[in-house]
């Protein structure tokens, strides 16, 4: 949107020909008249481009002194925001099929973490979101950032297998503290999800819930996959328990010891309400500012003033 940001200069336009028109003429000096000397007929019509010149010179001064300005589409942003973590479990588990999606395919556990999770991401507008994967180690695969579909994309870009088979629950909870520890923001959570128990890394899961808990950063543990499923071999069917490794006790003391809960996720729709439980929990502010880029066009019509001022001059140099 285009703007005058001084509009009220445009008043004083017609103040060069209000001097002319009040202000008493200077009377010139006697002119002698020479006969012999050729009449300059185009004297009239220079005098009126010089007015016309003049008069655009000086409609560019005005109208460099009202301030033009752009200003670009309006940008909403929150004064407080919540720095989150996520980490996610990359572990050869993730790949067992015991996961029901609403139109009733089974699917592994990682597809359906990364539905879920996607979607509470896109939830988080005004959040710093970062995302942590972890197996036989862990690491940082998103900083902490404002742009959430940069976050969404390296999830679903995750890959079983890139990072080994093993669990390093301490470790990619150790790398996600200490992300926060630099972090101004007094609002720190880190979104834990396991199918495991702890098998590798160089840190244990209670070492680093400790040292979350000393950096004031809460941890909501969530252990993830089914209780039951019918595995099928040559010898028949029967059912089997897919989550007989996974350590609620440890998940459960991580997220007591800093302040957090620990949730259960058997299906896809469970992991659902449980991540729409942590956005109740910790709500996106809703304190907001909105303002607009700007950019001052003074300059354009300032410099249009300058040449005008100088065809004037080189007029008067060659005319008088």
């Amino acid at each position: 949107m285009f703007e005058f940001i001084w509009w009220w200069a445009f008043t004083l336009l017609p103040l060069p020909w209000l001097i002319y028109r009040f202000t008493r003429p200077v009377k010139p000096a006697a002119a002698i008249t020479l006969p012999v000397l050729p009449e300059h007929s185009t004297n009239k019509s220079k005098r009126r481009g010089s007015a016309i010149v003049a008069s655009l010179c000086w409609l560019c001064l005005i109208a460099a002194v009202a301030r033009p300005v752009w200003f670009g589409e309006p940008v909403q942003i929150q004064p407080e925001h919540r720095d989150m973590l996520l980490a996610v479990d990359l572990s050869g588990s993730m790949s067992i099929e015991d996961m029901i999606d609403p139109q009733g395919n089974t699917i592994d556990r990682l597809t359906a973490v990364k539905h879920v999770v996607s979607d509470f991401i896109s939830k988080r507008q005004g959040d710093r979101l970062g995302l942590v994967l972890f197996a036989n180690h862990a690491y940082l695969q998103t900083p902490l950032t404002f742009d959430l579909s940069t976050v969404k994309q390296q999830l679903k870009r995750a890959v079983l297998g890139l990072i080994g088979q093993s669990t390093a629950i301490g470790e990619g909870l150790g790398i996600a503290t200490k992300t926060f520890i630099h972090s101004e923001t007094p609002q720190r959570v880190i979104v834990l999800l396991s199918d495991g128990a702890n098998t590798s890394g160089v840190i244990q899961p209670m070492e680093a819930a400790k040292l979350a808990a000393e950096n004031q950063v809460k941890v909501y543990s969530v252990g993830i996959g089914a209780e039951e499923m019918v595995q099928r071999s040559f010898f028949g069917s029967r059912v089997v328990n897919p989550s007989q490794d996974l350590d609620e006790k440890t998940l459960t003391q991580i997220a007591k010891l800093t302040g957090g809960q620990y949730f259960r996720a058997r299906n896809p729709q469970e992991l659902a309400e449980i991540y729409q439980t942590i956005n109740d929990l910790e709500p996106v502010s809703s304190a907001s500012q909105t303002w607009r880029p700007r950019e001052e066009l003074f300059r354009f019509p300032l410099a249009g003033a300058l040449f005008l001022s100088v065809l004037l001059a080189v007029n008067w140099r060659r005319y008088g």
